[in-house]
């Protein structure tokens, strides 16, 4: 069935009036500056929003724009749930994605929901993707723990047909360690994946065999640059970034409309396999789907299994005919070394937004500026610090003086020293590393929020808590640590043993509390304050980070005492 889908549309199988009402249903829905061509597919518009595109004239793409698969959806809207027993149609069965591919991109987008709301990514986009670049993991497949039964190799990325990458892992993704090949169901090159790499099953691993972790890390990586999915200006160039090609913009367009329009769960294994490649005219460049151990050398690329795609001619030569002209060195070649571009202290508070960015330089060997040049600046470690857009990587060319200046950083919650690396794209030189350092919230002043009196007769308990507010440079300061301790005079700090006290869990009297925080609004309100059978003025103090302190006074009063009434007169003797 796949053969036959994959080639209807050329054998003209299609007729004039079918081709007339997919072209009028797809119309209804299709979003403004979004066409139809004459078979019935989605268009983009001419004026598209461009990837980042190195100097040296190749796009960054998730995929080094390696070849994909060009079938095209049925021009019958699928049926979201085909009668059982009834004969599935081709629409129908193209719309069946398998259970765990399908399980694995709705897990991915409803992450994605929750960490980058205003990416607004559906998971159709990401079964599209899935479908132009493998298949949806060919056909489904994959183990119950989404990892696939064979690897998926895209052909080596050798410069003969394709990008020139050399090998960026040492082989360990793709199993060749002398170019990049495009990895998994959503085909991540090695130097993709090393930073756009996602735990998606939480398995504790980064593996782009896995389709959870790999639908993960597409979700990310077309959420990057805060982007919005929902605008069209933004999703073209989203698509564009994964591989960049007008038709391939076009294709997964149309895979996402038809994913749209309804789908349906199928067991993992049966889903229908691609026919036809964007590379079909390349002798040998399918993706090879024999697994390899890690580190070894590939052979030539062998066609897909199971109906992939591929022309099953000999594969191309790794190395170019001898004679052949060397291509002239891109500013990315003659890169020696980086060097820090004056870079101030990077310091901030939780929270906060670095007032400090990060620039470095790139040089020669002579030490001259290399302009037109890709340095990707990565935020290292556990640290939850993170760039402008809430992304931990950012690229940024260099400009004619050489200098990259990196995105403003944004403080997390984790206090401490982190590190910034920089390294140039396509280039092996040592990395620059930034050390940035997160200092704990902190507030300037303290005040209660009531000036009412706090009084209580002994052996009573307040009426009213005590609530303050933290400021810091008079904005509110929240999530600023604070104790609260009953102390024994304004000379003498240490806690009191005798007179009102806090409860602890237990109903135990308790005159230190510690671990306290301000909420979103730098409010503080504390617990109950109970008294004992000491009366007099107590004090109650409040410390918190950063040095703010308020100092209250708590009233313990005697019980009224109540006068016995005068005995009567005695009668005169």
């Amino acid at each position: 069935m796949a053969a036959q889908f994959g080639r209807r549309l050329r054998s003209g199988a299609a007729t004039t009036a079918v081709a007339a009402l997919a072209v009028a249903a797809l119309s209804a829905s299709q979003a403004p500056g979004v066409t139809v061509d004459d078979s019935g597919r989605r268009t983009a518009g001419d004026a598209q929003s461009a990837p980042d595109v190195d100097p040296s004239g190749t796009p960054e793409s998730a995929t080094g724009n390696s070849p994909y698969y060009t079938d095209l959806p049925p021009l019958n809207t699928p049926s979201p749930t085909p009668t059982i027993g009834t004969p599935v149609s081709t629409g129908a069965a193209e719309a069946g994605i398998p259970a765990t591919v399908l399980d694995a991109y709705k897990k991915a987008a409803t992450s994605l929901q929750e960490s980058k709301p205003g990416c607004n990514l559906p998971w159709e986009l990401l079964a599209a993707i899935g479908k132009v670049e493998s298949g949806q993991a060919r056909g489904g497949s994959v183990d119950a723990a989404g990892n696939t039964l064979t690897a998926i190799l895209g052909p080596q990325l050798n410069g003969n047909g394709f990008a020139n990458i050399s090998d960026t892992d040492g082989g360990v993704f793709d199993g060749d360690s002398s170019y990049d090949r495009a990895v998994g169901p959503m085909q991540f090159i090695p130097s993709t994946w090393s930073w756009a790499g996602r735990d998606g099953n939480g398995d504790g691993e980064k593996d782009p065999n896995n389709v959870y972790d790999a639908a993960l890390a597409a979700g990310h990586y077309l959420c990057r640059y805060g982007w919005d999915l929902s605008t069209e200006s933004d999703l073209n160039s989203a698509i564009l970034s994964y591989n960049n090609s007008q038709d391939y913009l076009n294709l997964v367009l149309s895979w996402l409309e038809y994913y749209r329009k309804g789908t349906h769960e199928v067991p993992d294994g049966t889903g229908t396999l691609p026919n036809d490649r964007s590379d079909d005219n390349n002798s040998g460049a399918s993706p090879d789907p024999s697994p390899k151990p890690p580190g070894t050398v590939s052979p030539s690329p062998k066609p897909p299994a199971n109906g992939g795609g591929g022309s099953g001619s000999p594969s191309p030569s790794p190395n170019p005919p001898s004679g052949s002209p060397s291509p002239s060195p891109t500013p990315t070649d003659t890169v020696d070394h980086l060097e820090d571009a004056g870079t101030a202290k990077l310091t901030a508070m939780a929270g906060d937004a670095f007032t400090q960015k990060i620039s470095a330089r790139a040089e020669t060997e002579d030490g001259e500026a290399v302009g037109k040049v890709r340095i990707r600046f990565t935020i290292t470690g556990s640290s939850d610090a993170t760039f402008t857009g809430g992304e931990s990587v950012a690229t940024v060319v260099t400009s004619t003086s050489g200098v990259a200046v990196a995105p403003a950083l944004k403080a997390g919650e984790k206090t401490g020293d982190f590190t910034v690396r920089a390294t140039v794209v396509g280039r092996t030189v040592s990395a620059l590393d930034y050390t940035a350092t997160v200092t704990e919230r902190v507030a300037s002043v303290l005040a209660r929020t009531s000036s009412t009196a706090l009084t209580c007769p002994v052996g009573g308990e307040f009426a009213e808590q005590v609530e303050v507010k933290a400021t810091y440079r008079g904005e509110a300061a929240g999530k600023v640590a604070a104790t609260a301790t009953l102390i024994k005079s304004v000379l003498d700090a240490s806690e009191n043993d005798k007179g009102p006290y806090f409860k602890d869990a237990d109903g135990k009297p308790v005159r230190t509390l510690k671990t306290l925080k301000t909420d979103e609004n730098g409010l503080l309100k504390l617990p109950k304050l109970y008294a004992d059978d000491t009366a007099g003025a107590f004090l109650l103090r409040i410390d918190t980070a950063g040095g703010a302190t308020l100092t209250i006074t708590l009233t313990v009063e005697k019980a009224a005492e109540t006068s016995s009434p005068s005995p009567s007169a005695s009668p005169s003797a």
